[in-house]
């Protein structure tokens, strides 16, 4: 899930620290020159956005996901009350609708790794124009699992909807992209964007609980795919307590309505340990998260 306002550049908190190869001894008569050891916070995305392109963990993580998404959906299609929608964002009887699953994009279905990397390169933040850029460019892969899950589904009669914080004037590149990975699209381009206006429901900032309803009044809801909270409900309370809240309220909908993907690399996580204020420098938005850091139970 991509929000405009998140840092994706930010702390993972997962950076191991470096280990330096043991060199041979250079003869007295040849003095060799040796160049500071550079500084990095510990907090520099670096191992996280590694894990996500390099690691087996990674891909195998991804792929039983979907897997497991894949051997339920049968049983949901058969239990016509089955619906993955919060009572909150149900506005009318799911029975005898037609049958669909929601997918988030980002880090969800594509792997925006690469736009990652870049930051973590170049030492900076996420930026709408470099965000917009990315995206026009139409590279992102599939997740591990996602294509497979994907045309499972679409086999079944079951309609993609993805809803996607990627602004609305992204959505021919997104389409494009999603087509070119092998993702089934129908041919009205089911994708509520940010900025997707929702008669009789007023969105509040990014949060996708009203684009959630506008496709439960057209679809039974069978599954959720994401890999923020808010991928699945509102989450009306940002801090460490708040979200805890929502998991536990819902947390035997996962593995069954609810499939949660792993991003170390950003999320509305992170400025929920920061008071959600994006306006502090960046050093006190890490001292923030440093001091929310466990180091004994």
């Amino acid at each position: 899930m991509r929000l405009s306002l998140i840092c994706a550049a930010l702390a993972t908190g997962l950076l191991a620290t470096a280990c330096q190869p043991v060199r041979e001894q250079a003869p007295a008569a040849v003095p060799v020159a040796t160049a500071p050891a550079p500084s990095v916070p510990a907090d520099d995305n670096l191992n996280a956005v590694l894990w996500v392109q390099r690691s087996a963990e990674y891909r195998a993580a991804a792929a039983q996901t979907y897997r497991a998404a894949t051997d339920h959906l049968d049983a949901a299609l058969k239990q016509a009350d089955w619906d993955a929608l919060v009572p909150e964002e149900r506005g009318n009887p799911a029975r005898g609708l037609k049958p669909a699953v929601i997918l988030d994009i980002d880090e969800t279905v594509l792997d925006n790794s690469p736009y990652q990397a870049r930051l973590v390169r170049d030492g900076a933040e996420y930026s709408d124009p470099t965000w917009d850029a990315w995206v026009e460019e139409r590279k992102a892969k599939a997740l591990p699992g996602v294509v497979e899950f994907a045309r499972a589904a679409h086999a079944r009669g079951i309609t993609l909807v993805y809803i996607s914080n990627r602004a609305v004037h992204l959505k021919q590149a997104t389409l494009d992209n999603l087509r070119s990975e092998g993702l089934p699209v129908a041919d009205d381009g089911v994708f509520l964007g940010l900025g997707t206006v929702v008669a009789d429901c007023e969105q509040d900032g990014s949060e996708k609980d009203c684009r959630r309803q506008l496709a439960g009044r057209q679809y039974r809801v069978l599954m959720q795919f994401g890999d923020q909270l808010g991928d699945f409900a509102r989450v009306y309370d940002n801090t460490p307590a708040g979200r805890q809240a929502l998991l536990d309220r819902y947390e035997d909908w996962f593995g069954e309505r609810w499939w949660m993907l792993p991003n170390p690399t950003y999320g509305s996580w992170e400025p929920a340990l920061f008071d959600n204020d994006w306006r502090q420098p960046r050093d006190a938005r890490r001292a923030a998260k440093r001091a929310a850091l466990e180091v004994a139970r």
